[in-house]
């Protein structure tokens, strides 16, 4: 299994990016996968996550501002974040839970075995 993170940089507070993760190595679309964040110092948290049949959640306090989708043609898993703040900064990684379908868990990651690289998004 391959997860390969891109669509990370510097954006200003109030704008937008899409991150994306390439995947590679198993049938996209057939487990739960996330995007999750880290900074140095803090525990990782889940952002997003997306069920086999589309089913997302997002943390409470990114509801409104973050979008999880996949395309399974492309193979590939986006995090849509708009008016960023400086509170977004972060790295953010995408993962592959292949023990689950649904009720995917969206918490630290523990559950997820397979994680990209990480891509960093720093918001100022």
């Amino acid at each position: 299994v391959q997860l390969v993170e891109s669509g990370g940089g510097s954006v200003q507070a109030g704008g937008s990016l899409r991150l994306s993760c390439a995947a590679s190595g198993f049938t996209f679309g057939t487990y739960c996968m996330g995007w999750f964040r880290q900074t140095p110092g803090k525990e990782r948290e889940g952002v997003a996550v997306i069920s086999t049949d589309g089913g997302t959640a997002v943390i409470n306090p990114l509801k409104g501002r973050v979008t999880i989708s996949r395309d399974n043609l492309k193979k590939e898993l986006y995090l849509q974040m708009n008016n960023v703040t400086p509170e977004d900064t972060a790295t953010y990684y995408c993962a592959v839970d292949p023990g689950r379908r649904w009720g995917c868990v969206l918490l630290r990651g523990d559950e997820y075995k397979y994680w990209g690289q990480g891509t960093q998004v720093t918001v100022s």
